[in-house]
């Protein structure tokens, strides 16, 4: 995908290849969006920067993930429910005109060609399964699995641990942003040990915390 123009709509969150998640479409703009995409079904998604989703006049991440529309629902107030997936990441080339909604060209960011180191994904695997686990006994009402089931391809899994990570809107820009899947790897081992600790401390002290400060 080299210079190819896309459909865009930011977000205040970060999506990842492989990661599904749901979005309620309500703005004039992005209705139109979908109804231009039916036969693709294919839209970008970047974090905002700065400003608010609503609206337009938001600064933007250089750095995204093309997802797909798995299926959708329109209500009877005339929003429509969308259940998207991750497909893979891309880089903004230039921005277009917003109207009718925004749009960039864009380019595909590709990961290293690089040997994906097997006790790293092991171990990471294991920080990721412990974390949800402490996070748990913080959190009951939020039911978080610690056992979840992991796809065999090691790309697609390295791709599943960073969306099960609990971390801050930062953090996961952080480690969408890397290209190198084994460096995405020690980065989520080094959150995860940083936050097992302040969980632990929370835990000791029966301190009230956030999920994702």
């Amino acid at each position: 995908m080299t210079n190819q123009q896309l459909p865009m709509f930011p977000l205040g969150m970060v999506i990842f290849p492989h990661q599904i998640v749901g979005l309620c479409v309500f703005e004039d703009r992005y209705k139109q969006m979908l109804h231009d995409i039916e036969s693709e079904h294919r839209f970008g998604t970047c974090l905002i920067e700065r400003g608010s989703e609503v609206g337009g006049g938001d600064r933007r991440t250089s750095v995204g993930t093309v997802v797909q529309i798995l299926g959708s629902q329109r209500l009877n107030d005339g929003k429509t429910l969308i259940m998207i997936e991750g497909i893979s990441c891309f880089e903004v080339a230039t921005w277009l005109d917003d109207a009718p909604y925004p749009r960039a060209l864009v380019s595909e960011r590709c990961c290293d060609d690089v040997m994906m180191e097997s006790a790293l994904m092991k171990s990471t695997e294991s920080a990721v399964r412990a974390l949800r686990s402490l996070q748990s006994e913080l959190f009951a009402d939020q039911c978080l699995k610690s056992n979840c089931e992991m796809d065999s391809d090691p790309w697609v899994r390295s791709w599943q641990l960073c969306s099960m990570t609990p971390m801050s809107i930062f953090d996961q820009f952080k480690v969408l942003s890397l290209s190198n899947p084994n460096d995405r790897l020690r980065l989520l081992v080094e959150i995860c040990c940083e936050r097992y600790g302040d969980y632990e401390r929370m835990l000791a002290m029966d301190l009230p915390v956030a999920p994702f400060d």
